[in-house]
């Protein structure tokens, strides 16, 4: 390698230094943005920022293929269906506040401080006296040559770090999998134990019927016009998402009414004169 081709290989043009600050701070807040934000949805979406900018580094480096996986796969197929999960569920920032496991923060902090330790012991360490131009990497052409790195040199990395994902995601099945100790009970057996229990026995109307808006978060009204709270989910109730407007529904209730008795008087008033 001669100097000149040394010195164009440590030399960073214009174009690329800003493209690295500006993308580069773009990258870093929405990591951090990731970790701060209070509601999950927009974590997500701070991660999918995150990770595009990664892509076009990737393509800026030419590893064309990493960047288009990053963009095809990542961000445009597992971080949707973060999101869509996220979006359905319903996650709030109440629900994350909440520690199932006792310490378990703390533990996080340690091995994300033991982590960054190791990161910065390799980067101290590593030499770059010797440097291997990107024409030399893709000379076959950037999938062969990553190709060629993967299934050789670094084999066992790679089958490692994918016997590591598929173990993390059988765990992940079987802790979020519940298997039925005792037998379902039967539709009949569910309305003795209602009417023994002194349960609602008929069936409560849907949310929002009788009501001013039909809409799940809206209870529904009873004959007698108050609101019925177990048409509501649980879930909602739980976190306060239930839509009060039963007075306003009620006082329309007592005008309709009350415009029902009118006609009807006049109705009458009308007859009698007439006969």
């Amino acid at each position: 390698m001669t100097a000149s081709t040394l010195a164009a290989a440590y030399t960073t043009s214009t174009g690329e230094a800003v493209q690295f600050w500006l993308l580069g701070t773009v990258a870093v807040v929405g990591a951090l943005c990731t970790v701060l934000m209070r509601r999950a949805v927009h974590s997500a979406l701070c991660l999918a920022g995150t990770m595009v900018v990664l892509a076009v580094f990737y393509l800026a480096n030419g590893a064309y293929f990493l960047g288009v996986v990053q963009i095809i796969v990542y961000t445009g197929a597992i971080m949707m269906l973060f999101l869509f999960v996220v979006m359905l569920v319903g996650v709030t920032a109440a629900d994350s506040l909440k520690e199932t496991l006792k310490g378990q923060r703390w533990l996080a902090a340690l091995c994300g401080l033991g982590f960054g330790a190791l990161l910065v012991a390799g980067l101290g360490r590593a030499s770059l006296d010797t440097f291997t131009g990107l024409g030399t990497a893709n000379a076959g052409g950037n999938v062969e040559g990553l190709a060629a790195l993967i299934f050789t040199k670094y084999v066992f990395a790679f089958e490692i770090t994918g016997a590591l994902l598929i173990t993390a995601t059988v765990g992940a099945m079987v802790l979020t999998h519940r298997e039925r100790i005792e037998r379902a009970r039967s539709q009949r057996e569910l309305a003795e134990q209602r009417v023994r229990e002194g349960k609602q026995l008929p069936p409560l109307p849907a949310p929002g019927v009788y009501a001013r808006h039909n809409a799940v978060d809206v209870p529904g009204l009873l004959p007698d016009g108050t609101p019925s709270e177990l048409t509501v989910s649980r879930t909602l109730r739980k976190r306060g998402q239930v839509r009060d407007v039963s007075p306003q529904a009620l006082a329309d209730l007592r005008a309709l009414e009350r415009r029902a008795e009118e006609r009807l008087g006049r109705d009458r008033d009308g007859e009698e004169a007439a006969k």
